[in-house]
């Protein structure tokens, strides 16, 4: 996946609709954690085993809210000066250094 493709892609649309003005750190972050909240929802009340069998339609769903997630992120972090690969190696690293063994 190249990161800084899909962020142009995501730009030309943003500029196209005349997005820019909305898409401030502060509601992008918002954005996100809502499209996290539709996300959290199709599991909600699920058992264990439940929720690692979706049927198909919910499945597309999940992909469909996960996408949205990720989208909102990258555009977070353009508006941040954040790179993506930079940031998530980082906090990989981190995590292998503290928990693994």
């Amino acid at each position: 996946m190249n990161l800084q493709a899909l962020t142009e892609r995501l730009h030309r649309i943003r500029d196209t609709n005349d997005w820019k003005r909305f898409h401030s750190p502060k509601n992008l972050a918002m954005a996100a954690s809502v499209e996290m909240a539709e996300l959290v929802e199709i599991f909600q009340w699920l058992s264990e085993s439940e929720s690692r069998s979706l049927p198909p339609e919910q499945l597309a769903h999940a992909g469909q809210e996960i996408g949205d997630v990720v989208l909102y992120l990258l555009l977070l972090c353009s508006e941040l000066g954040l790179d993506m690969n930079t940031v998530v190696s980082a906090k990989l690293a981190d995590s292998e250094r503290r928990f693994a063994r």
